[in-house]
Parts: structure tokens; sequence; C-alpha cells
């Protein structure tokens, strides 16, 4: 399936682009914006685990304290320090590989479909993975739009 390729090809750029920044950029909230960078990356985290693992009833990869923090809907709330960036940054290509791989195995076939708030009906796992590459692109741009922002 291409869209794994492409997802792990994205988060990989993503992560090469932010390289450079400090934890105090990765944290700093743009005038006038609500969050920040390191939050987009971990609410990329928590909405494809949400939209695909819990929506399939299967437990997320990752726990739901963080789910919590980063789900739709929700605001950075702390500083995020080296150590969780580090751990967000691992998660961020090692999930779209786990995801991967519990395609291949068909775990995902007790799927509760869903319409999400954009409209987007998803009906099975492919649909929720379709719409992950449409949801990490809106936050690409954000990311890509912070940066120039935090680096001033």
């Amino acid at each position: 399936m291409r869209q794994f390729e492409i997802l792990k090809k994205t988060r990989e750029y993503l992560l090469n682009d932010i390289k450079d920044l400090t934890a105090e950029q990765l944290n700093e909230i743009p005038a006038g914006f609500n969050n920040n960078i390191i939050w987009n990356f971990a609410h990329m985290l928590a909405t494809q685990q949400g939209i695909c693992y819990a929506r399939a009833n299967i437990k997320m990869v990752i726990d739901q304290d963080f789910f919590d923090l980063y789900k739709p809907g929700t605001k950075p709330g702390k500083f995020v320090d080296g150590a969780e960036i580090d751990r967000i940054k691992k998660l961020f290509i090692t999930m779209i590989d786990q995801l991967e791989i519990d395609y291949k195995n068909n775990v995902f076939t007790n799927f509760t479909s869903f319409t999400n708030r954009y409209g987007f009906e998803h009906r099975n796992v492919d649909d929720s993975i379709n719409f992950v590459l449409y949801h990490e692109g809106l936050h690409f741009g954000v990311i890509t739009s912070y940066k120039k922002l935090v680096k001033q």
C-alpha cells in the first residue's frame, strides 16, 4: 500500500526539517496561534492512533494519557522537555512501521465506522489511513509556517 511510503517519507522530511530547532523553539506558540510545533507532531500521532486503532477496538500503541494530551480539540498544556521530544520523534517513524505491519496482518477487522468533523466517512481502516494523509498534510503546512515564525 503506497500510503505507508508516503506517510513515512513525509514524516522523515518533517523530522529532518526541525532537527535544528531547540526545545524552546519547538514549544513556542507563535503570536496569534494556540499551539506549537511539538504539539502538532504529537497530535498527528494521537489522531492516527485514534482513527485507526481505537476505532478498530485495538489497543493504541501510545498510552491513554499521551492520547488525551494531544487528541483533537486539545492545546499545549505543558512544556515538552528533551526526553519527551525524543520519544515523540522516535514514535513519529516507528508508529507508521507498526501501522503497516498491523495492516498487513489484517488486525483492523473490528472497525467502527464514523463520520469526522470534516464530513469524511470512515467506513474502514483504509478510509482512515487515507484521511491520515490529508490530516498530516494540513499539519505539515502548519509546522512549516510555525518554523519560520519561531526562527525569527
